[in-house]
């Protein structure tokens, strides 16, 4: 299917191919190919082997010499790096902070994560992960370095593509909200070493939930592969 007319130059391409893969609409180990994609968006394979080059270079993608590019698999060894970097940006990001903290967007960010306003009907749902994530940034933007925002923002954009293979249920988004709740009440208070223990706690459970789900998506790939050589043999 060919997308609306535009102008589509590589990095319009980058952008589209990337929103795709962090939204799952590319999922890991499918394959896409030049002229595909260079038919999907009407323009020749130039701009398009571009964009490809690009998501190769930051690790969304896999070229494999004569087959093409497939999205990069997913990876718990690859993943669980993403989060001992995670780790540290957001403890360093609340160590800044504490040189001088902002009482009043802490506060702000407290009253929107209390757990006397959860809505258990985004349960599931990407506006419930979207704002789970943008809590993270909104704390890290709080310690006024842009620099270490922008590899945190990196850095989850890689863990994402896990993470919403998930589905929290209700009892894990009322713990998301407690613990961020509680989070922001401990700086408040001035206990930056209790909201680091909380934070650095917070997310390894995060983690494990992750680890689990990529366990479980990479046991599945391989009982499909099994299904799939077997029809092959027969």
């Amino acid at each position: 299917m060919t997308e609306a007319p535009g102008k589509w130059t590589a990095d319009r391409i980058y952008q589209k191919l990337r929103l795709g893969i962090m939204n799952l609409e590319l999922y890991p180990g499918s394959r896409v190919t030049e002229t595909e994609l260079a038919q999907r968006y009407g323009v020749s394979r130039t701009p398009v082997r571009e964009a490809l080059q690009r998501l190769a270079v930051e690790g969304y993608l896999t070229v494999r010499p004569k087959h093409g590019c497939y999205i990069r698999q997913l990876d718990v060894f690859e993943l669980a790096e993403y989060y001992d970097v995670r780790v540290g940006l957001e403890l360093e990001g609340l160590s800044l902070m504490g040189k001088r903290i902002p009482y009043r967007e802490v506060a702000q960010l407290a009253e929107d994560w209390n757990p006397c306003r959860v809505v258990y009907g985004v349960e599931g749902s990407e506006e419930f992960k979207d704002a789970e994530e943008s809590f993270h940034i909104r704390l890290a933007e709080l310690c006024g370095n842009s620099v270490l925002v922008q590899y945190l923002r990196d850095v989850n954009d890689h863990i994402r593509i896990v993470r919403r293979l998930g589905l929290p249920d209700e009892d894990s988004v009322l713990k998301t909200y407690q613990e961020h709740y509680e989070i922001c009440q401990r700086i408040l208070a001035d206990d930056l070493d209790g909201a680091a223990t909380m934070l650095r706690t917070h997310i390894h459970e995060s983690q494990a939930k992750s680890r689990e789900v990529t366990l479980a998506q990479l046991e599945s790939r391989c009982r499909e592969r099994a299904l799939t050589a077997k029809s092959s043999s027969e």
